[in-house]
């Protein structure tokens, strides 16, 4: 069964976390029967998956074996290459599920939410390394935060440190109240994103282009309607699951960080990236980008910081364009974003010494135009549409 896919998963979800509800409006919390009930709903998510069960628990074992076992050792040395090797035998599994497809191997390994799933452990690993976590990592807390069940199929990715805080934490009746609102909230604005919106754009709009004649008999305006219908598509579909992942986990005193701040008005490219799918482009931002840069910056090996940034930009979008799957338009996308990024930091460091786009309310409403209509030609890009 597929997350909120299905109102019979929401009225289980509900029966389920009847409880939690009811311990925290009288200011209490039960974090074994919270855990129970992760273990209870990753088995119906997986009910019809006996290969996706036996995956999460073969990967479940294999990154608590990492993780434990390098806090344990960070604890007595810090050497570079077992760390290394920490950090890619916790990526190796989802390196796998994206290139076994091509090998005509899809079947063998795999299961809904790898990839958000090894996010959070390899920031764990990282985070040992950097001395950030340094705490004994109790195996049940860890297994509580990695497979927590409200963001397991499409996040937002949440931090240790952060989820930790809030476990730990027993909200006052007060303070549960108030996550009760705003998650039940939350909850009835995924309904509206995905549910409504989502589903009329779908199902009256993309399915009427891509299946009707309309594209064949005018080419540039059905391509052009389908682009910005698939943008909107794309962004309440998404933002619909976050909604409820997020709303989900406000019920269980969980505050899961928000994943989207209203990403179409965008004053500019890097704009966008810190209000679509946060928790991804922050999680890229800080372990992959920043860390290229600090590293190039030590090695002292390309001495132009501005060329070190845009290599940067370069390997962060191709590695983002890849996590989405081994093909074309996923490529072509990362490379797109990383050449928007790339020329709009080239463009902001002139325009600092030209001022020839000056800052005031009439530029600040065409840069939005013109970002939409550039995060859409992108959006386009990712659906394939444009190579068919």
């Amino acid at each position: 069964m597929i997350p909120y896919e299905s109102f019979l998963f929401f009225f289980i979800v509900a029966i389920l976390l009847l409880p939690t509800i009811i311990l925290g409006l009288n200011g209490k919390v039960s974090k074994a029967y919270n855990l129970v009930i992760t273990i209870i709903l990753l088995a119906v998510i997986f009910s019809n998956s006996t290969l996706g069960a036996v995956s999460l628990v073969l990967f479940t074992i294999w990154q608590v074996i990492l993780v434990k076992g390098y806090a344990i050792y960070r604890k007595q040395k810090n050497n570079t290459f077992i760390f290394c090797l920490a950090f890619f035998a916790s990526i190796l599994p989802l390196v796998l599920v994206k290139v076994f497809p091509l090998l005509g191997l899809s079947h063998i390994f795999g299961f809904l939410g790898i990839s958000y799933l090894t996010f959070k452990a390899v920031q764990m690993i990282i985070e040992i390394r950097d001395g950030l976590i340094k705490s004994d990592l109790p195996i049940l807390d860890f297994l509580y935060f990695l497979l927590f069940f409200p963001t397991i199929s499409s996040g937002p990715i949440d931090r240790y440190r952060r989820f930790e805080k809030d476990r730990k934490n027993v909200p006052s009746k007060e303070q549960y109240r108030e996550l009760l609102y705003l998650g039940i909230n939350k909850i009835f604005r995924g309904f509206l994103y995905k549910f409504i919106i989502a589903y009329l754009i779908h199902h009256n709009v993309i399915v009427y282009l891509t299946a009707g004649p309309f594209v064949e008999t005018h080419p540039f305006l059905g391509n052009l309607l389908y682009m910005y219908s698939y943008s909107m598509y794309l962004f309440f579909d998404f933002a619909g699951y976050s909604a409820f992942a997020i709303g989900v986990s406000y019920l269980m005193g969980i505050k899961t960080p928000e994943n989207f701040n209203l990403p179409f008005i965008s004053r500019n490219i890097k704009d966008f990236w810190n209000r679509w799918h946060i928790t991804l482009s922050f999680w890229f931002r800080d372990y992959v980008y920043m860390r290229f840069v600090l590293w190039m910056t030590k090695k002292k090996w390309i001495k132009n910081r501005y060329t070190v940034s845009n290599l940067g930009y370069l390997l962060l979008f191709l590695i983002m364009g890849l996590w989405h799957g081994i093909a074309p338009q996923y490529i072509i996308y990362g490379l797109y974003h990383a050449f928007l990024m790339v020329s709009f930091d080239f463009f902001d460091r002139w325009n600092r010494k030209t001022k020839f786009w000056p800052k005031n309310n009439v530029t600040h409403v065409v840069s939005v135009i013109i970002t939409f209509h550039f995060i859409c030609f992108g959006f386009y890009i990712f659906s394939g549409q444009l190579f068919r």
